[in-house]
């Protein structure tokens, strides 16, 4: 066997310049001197033979074509060895280290207790940091490797992201108690166009709306009041403001007053594509990753509201 002649320090070296674009970045990064920094990475171009980055004087570093190439699998062969690492301190019997899961904001309360209760439970030692976001900046905050893996809309994702389904998640009409169209199992699109509408105005959201209405042949909502709030949407819906269309289905038919709302299919609906758990198609799940993903898939079931919905309406 041959042994590499670069070691792990200076892949590690190298990457947090790359990633901090200076090497006084990554030095400060790391909590070393700018000149450990540019030992290591002039010490492993010297092992590889060729040039890495192209340092300018007050302006950072550049890489060159091999050292963007270096990069991924620099990021790749450090990741495997935080794994190895992990695992072998437990014998690779348990799950151990760091995981970070993102969720988009308005799906987290429904998803991620669940999730955070089964590695609580039976994985005792994996650290889970939940981070909510929107639609827009997680799939990209997982391409740039700040998440493991993220839960979003199946709605204007990325290129390069691999994905498990976890339920259809169709929009529906959110009305007032005792409003008339509530009288109605489906509500058609074109009885609510004269309605004063309430947007929940953040992406896709807003533009999932506006895009069911579209496709109806129907001209554009009359909206009156938006916000980027969801449980404040159901409030003003509650209070009687208007309608709201809404994709996300909490357990419980209240606003956070109280007071009771009524929740109704529309035709014609252009199904969402559901809820998606993603990761980075470039990057290998840690087998953290991979047991969370395993688990939700498995339990997809139990983590779609409309289910809990119809099994609280059973019990009751």
């Amino acid at each position: 066997m041959v042994l590499p002649r670069y070691t792990l320090r200076q892949l590690a070296y190298f990457l947090a310049v790359a990633e901090a674009g200076s090497i006084s970045g990554a030095a400060a990064r790391l909590h070393v001197t700018p000149t450990a920094v540019a030992s290591a990475i002039s010490g492993l171009e010297g092992v590889l033979r060729t040039q890495l980055m192209v340092r300018r004087k007050a302006h950072g570093v550049v890489l060159t074509p091999t050292g963007a190439f270096l990069r991924e699998r620099a990021r790749t062969l450090l990741r495997d060895a935080d794994e190895l690492e992990l695992a072998a301190a437990s014998g690779g019997t348990e799950l151990a280290g760091p995981l970070v899961l993102g969720c988009y904001v308005t799906i987290a309360p429904t998803i991620v207790p669940m999730l955070m209760e089964w590695i609580t439970t039976h994985h005792p030692k994996v650290e889970l940091t939940v981070v909510t976001g929107s639609q827009a900046e997680l799939p990209h905050r997982l391409l740039d490797g700040a998440l493991d893996l993220a839960i979003c809309y199946e709605i204007a994702l990325p290129d390069g992201l691999d994905s498990v389904r976890l339920y259809q998640s169709p929009a529906y009409v959110l009305l007032p108690e005792g409003h008339p169209l509530a009288e109605h199992d489906v509500v058609p699109l074109a009885a609510l166009v004269d309605e004063p509408q309430i947007l929940l105005d953040i992406p896709p959201a807003a533009q999932h709306t506006l895009l069911l209405f579209e496709r109806a042949g129907l001209g554009p909502p009359r909206i009156t009041h938006r916000t980027t709030d969801f449980e404040l949407t159901r409030s003003l819906v509650a209070r009687g403001f208007g309608y709201a269309i809404l994709i996300q289905r909490p357990a419980v038919d209240r606003s956070y007053e109280g007071l009771p709302l009524a929740v109704r299919e529309i035709t014609p609906t252009n199904p969402s594509g559901g809820v998606l758990m993603i990761w980075p198609q470039r990057v290998r799940l840690s087998d953290r990753a991979a047991a969370v993903v395993a688990f939700a898939t498995e339990h997809a079931h139990d983590l779609d509201p409309r289910r809990r919905r119809a099994a609280g309406r059973r019990a009751g």
